[in-house]
């Protein structure tokens, strides 16, 4: 592992050598689509759009610290020159609030990163889960989907459902392991291909029976015919199938998924997407995710530690 400092420097290039950008504040790591040579299309690595962060109105506490004893100070905290992420500062005040810390003695926002590796050592991180983060999520398997929805606690998750979608946004995604093998990578192409191919024909056959009057499926209406065709031609399609989603998690919550899916023990695909996932948080707050450091495995991939687990 890497010191900190160094690793400030070192997100910052990873995040652009993986094609990370910035737009109005919030970032983003896309990833380019492939196709087969029958035309079926596939992603090798996840892809991130920051949807969502949090809104600080700061100057709206006047009404509540005006309301003490002036002799204490208070509303000198809307006077702090130095300014955070909303995210960090939405943090810092919820902390501060539990020990009325708003007087000339509380931690100035020049020493948030200090004050938040006070907070993250002691394990006192319910203040994290105040600020929430949304992203688009895509380029992402099924196999992945099922292991991230297991981290529910201060998450939420919309997925895309193949019972009402149809084979024409149909994608497939590529495991890391097959890009760097010609062979595997042919198979891994043939399968999706032939994923694809099966899932038309079956779902071409069943609404052939729905619409010649002898249906096989129970549909009152032309739109639950479509969505009973899809979600029976649906168990033709492998776990390589592609299941964008709309994630969103507290701070808390992010980094608790980080620690252990950046991890050098965490399965390969989704280690990827949690990698990309810290890339585009420490770009948006590098105080709130400034704690954490590289590492890097023998197969050249990298993993995301911090020595402050479980805040």
């Amino acid at each position: 592992m890497e010191t900190t400092e160094r690793g400030a420097q070192r997100a910052q290039e990873l995040f652009e050598n993986l094609g990370g950008s910035v737009n109005d504040g919030f970032p983003a790591i896309h990833s380019p689509v492939s196709h087969t040579g029958a035309g079926t299309a596939y992603l090798r690595r996840p892809g991130l759009v920051m949807l969502a962060k949090p809104q600080v109105n700061v100057a709206g506490l006047a009404g509540f610290l005006e309301g003490f004893d002036p002799e204490l100070g208070f509303p000198g905290y809307l006077e702090d020159p130095t300014t955070l992420p909303d995210s960090s500062q939405l943090c810092k005040t919820a902390g501060q609030l539990c020990y009325a810390s708003f007087g000339p003695r509380r931690t100035k926002n020049e020493n948030a990163g200090a004050y938040f590796e006070r907070l993250t050592s002691a394990g006192h991180g319910s203040v994290l889960e105040h600020s929430n983060f949304s992203f688009l999520l895509y380029g992402i398997s099924r196999s992945v989907t099922h292991e991230l929805v297991r981290h529910r606690a201060g998450a939420g998750f919309s997925q895309i459902s193949q019972r009402y979608v149809s084979g024409s946004v149909l994608r497939f995604v590529e495991r890391p392991e097959y890009q760097s093998d010609e062979e595997l990578h042919r198979m891994f192409e043939e399968r999706a291909d032939r994923a694809a191919a099966e899932y038309e024909a079956m779902a071409g056959r069943l609404l052939e029976h729905q619409e010649g009057g002898n249906a096989m499926l129970s549909a009152d209406y032309k739109t639950d015919a479509r969505k009973k065709v899809q979600q029976t031609a649906r168990s033709l399609l492998p776990n390589e199938t592609e299941a964008p989603m709309v994630f969103t998690g507290n701070v808390r919550a992010l980094r608790h998924i980080i620690e252990m899916r950046a991890d050098a023990h965490a399965e390969s695909e989704i280690r990827n997407l949690a990698v990309r996932l810290f890339l585009c948080l420490r770009t948006a707050d590098p105080i709130l995710f400034g704690d954490y450091t590289f590492g890097e495995l023998p197969d050249g991939t990298i993993t995301v530690a911090t020595q402050f687990r479980k805040a």
